[in-house]
């Protein structure tokens, strides 16, 4: 049997002792009058006596009652319901030894089942606070079975609620659950059968039902009193207790198959994108199928950062419960390691903390670069209005100019803003990029940016980029505390989280990139664009390349940087290599890009609306090109020193 059982025993056998005896039945009338009738035959005169004494019983005037049947067998001797309702109402009167002697006398001249059970009653009765020794107990169960049985088709109630108090009280758990359901079975509307049957359901650890037991019990007559000793004995605390278990176990059921559905969700939109995009003719720009899947993926997303936010406290609940369900195992274990145990309660309160703090945490969004204004650069300026007026959308706000490699766009503003497309639109484009760039494929990359905006790519995402920057706080959060490691379930949620919703967000975007590549091809055909883009991609290597062999030679020389966009590409091996792979790669489902050679397949049957007419180099748009090479330059120059400063410093 378990601890919570055993506590349950104790409780209710104190409670069953002070409560169930004292729950006496309404008087039968019938079977009063047939007692009385019984008594006029032997000594009429007798009868208002015998009446008397049983009101006084029933009022508990217990000294009356015993007075009053004293006279009655002074001239019936042997009449027994007077000699066990005597020997009943000296007990109650404290008088046990002399009641004992009455109830014992009215079994032996007739062993009928009411004077079985009142013998019973009396045996167990206290005497002075103590409680009978075990012996008594058992024999006052056997008389109440007794009586039990020979009431046979008659028996009511009473009887089986005696025959369950004394079975608990001496625990005969057998015989207590065969009364208790025989209750269950004939009186399912009287209140000892709820009042057991809560006992019952404490037994066998039902703490809920315990307790709707007893609340069904104290509407059919079982004091309040009695009903709150049996709920705040524990019964209460335990039942609250499991229901708040069951319903953790609910909602946490209900959490995993929502992170099933989001994965499997994802799964499904990946899928129908690329079926889509297979099977879609580019030259019809966004297929009724593609409009509706950036839809679905929309909302997917949306409902994918709330249950983000929506899974904190669950986390949070299983992070401190798992801690303290840890701590509880080494106490029953019988070995607390001190040191391990605070090791682990400050690891939970300190994921806890930085879980709440990382919501609250504001990151400033940071403009890349610095602006370019239009007398730097008037030909870039009026080659992407041209563009934009090509693409049909308007053209962008700011130019924003970089030491890297990056070309994108992105809109500044609030919601309302960019959602009635009066965001400031704003172009970042890598410096490193520009050496060797053609106007006419750049035209062509520039044309797929503007799809973005004609798209309205850029007009949303709030939710996904709120949800990444507060994964980013987490994580790094728990990195400098230590606390990210494969025990801490704060941590592998962050890792299941982030694999799911970067498969779902990088899935939306690949197919926002696929409806741009078709802006872009069909505005200034698929060869311009692809050129465009095996520029970007053969760049983005060699510069990054160039830069880091000439950083290290000047770091390793002492000298400042010479002009990074001035040099040459060198054929060093390895970098012809790398280039083909990186053109030659697999899309994959954590792509926020597909391939480029996947690219450049979808596009092999659009025609484009025009051929563009640009030649040129794309740095001939510039005014002054060797002032912002040689600015660009200086930045990275600062920022390489900087790095150094601080290596030594740490």
């Amino acid at each position: 049997m378990t601890s919570a059982a055993r506590v349950a025993i104790a409780i209710t056998s104190v409670l069953v002792a002070s409560i169930a005896l004292a729950q006496r039945p309404v008087r039968s009338a019938d079977t009063e009058k047939r007692i009385e009738q019984q008594l006029e035959g032997i000594a009429p005169e007798e009868v208002i006596s015998f009446h008397q004494a049983t009101a006084a019983l029933d009022m508990n005037d217990y000294a009356g009652a015993a007075r009053l049947y004293r006279a009655v067998l002074s001239h019936a001797p042997a009449f027994s319901p007077a000699l066990r309702r005597l020997g009943a109402s000296l007990a109650a009167a404290g008088q046990v030894d002399e009641g004992l002697k009455f109830a014992e006398e009215a079994v032996r001249r007739e062993r009928s089942p009411e004077n079985l059970v009142s013998l019973a009653e009396v045996l167990v009765t206290p005497v002075g606070g103590n409680a009978p020794p075990q012996v008594t107990g058992e024999r006052a169960l056997a008389l109440a079975k007794e009586a039990r049985t020979r009431a046979g088709s008659s028996v009511d109630a009473s009887y089986l609620s005696v025959v369950a108090q004394l079975a608990l009280s001496v625990r005969q758990y057998g015989d207590f659950r065969e009364a208790s359901h025989q209750l269950d079975d004939m009186f399912p509307g009287e209140m000892p059968t709820h009042y057991f049957g809560a006992v019952r359901a404490a037994l066998d650890e039902d703490w809920m039902r315990a307790v709707r037991e007893i609340r069904e019990a104290e509407k059919l007559g079982l004091a309040h009193e009695d009903a709150a000793r049996f709920l705040d004995s524990g019964v209460r605390l335990r039942a609250n207790v499991r229901r708040a278990f069951e319903y953790g176990a609910v909602g946490m059921l209900i959490w995993i198959a929502s992170l099933l559905m989001l994965f499997v969700t994802g799964k499904m939109l990946s899928a129908a994108t690329l079926r889509s995009i297979e099977v879609a003719d580019p030259n019809d720009g966004a297929t009724p199928r593609e409009l509706t899947l950036r839809r679905l993926y929309r909302a997917v997303i949306n409902i994918a950062g709330t249950l983000y936010y929506i899974s904190l406290p669950v986390v949070m609940a299983l992070v401190i419960g798992g801690t303290a369900a840890v701590i509880y195992a080494f106490f029953l274990l019988g070995s607390v390691p001190i040191r391990l145990v605070a090791f682990l309660g400050i690891g939970a309160l300190v994921t806890t903390y930085k879980m709440v703090q990382s919501l609250f945490i504001r990151v400033e969004s940071i403009d890349p670069g610095r602006s370019l204004s239009g007398s730097e650069a008037p030909g870039l300026w009026s080659l992407t209005r041209d563009i934009a007026a090509a693409v049909g959308t308007r053209p962008i706000d700011e130019i924003r100019v970089t030491p890297g490699i990056e070309l994108a766009v992105y809109e500044r503003g609030g919601v309302r803003q960019r959602t009635e497309d009066k965001g400031r639109r704003i172009l970042v484009l890598g410096i490193g990029l520009l050496d060797g760039f053609r106007r006419a494929p750049f035209c062509a990359v520039l044309a797929h940016e503007y799809g973005h905006f004609a798209h309205r790519d850029t007009a949303g995402g709030d939710i996904a980029l709120r949800v990444r920057q507060d994964m980013m706080k987490f994580a790094v959060a728990m990195v400098q505390h230590g606390q990210a490691v494969s025990w801490n379930l704060a941590f592998q949620f962050l890792r299941l989280y982030d694999f799911l919703f970067r498969r779902i967000s990088h899935g939306a975007t690949r197919l926002q990139e696929v409806l741009a590549d078709r802006m872009a091809a069909h505005q200034y055909g698929a060869k311009q664009f692809e050129d465009g883009l095996r520029h970007v991609v053969r760049r983005q290597i060699q510069f990054t390349f160039m830069a880091n062999s000439e950083i290290k030679q000047a770091i390793e020389g002492h000298r400042a940087l010479q002009n990074l966009y001035r040099q040459h590409p060198r054929t060093t091996p390895g970098i012809e290599q790398e280039i083909e792979e990186a053109m030659a790669r697999p899309t994959t489902e954590d792509d926020t890009h597909p391939g480029p050679l996947d690219r450049f397949r979808l596009l092999q049957r659009l025609i484009a609306k025009r051929e563009p007419v640009e030649s040129g180099m794309v740095w001939d748009l510039f005014d002054n090109r060797d002032a912002l090479t040689t600015e660009m330059t200086a930045i990275i120059d600062s920022q390489v020193k900087a790095a150094a400063v601080a290596a030594a410093t740490t």
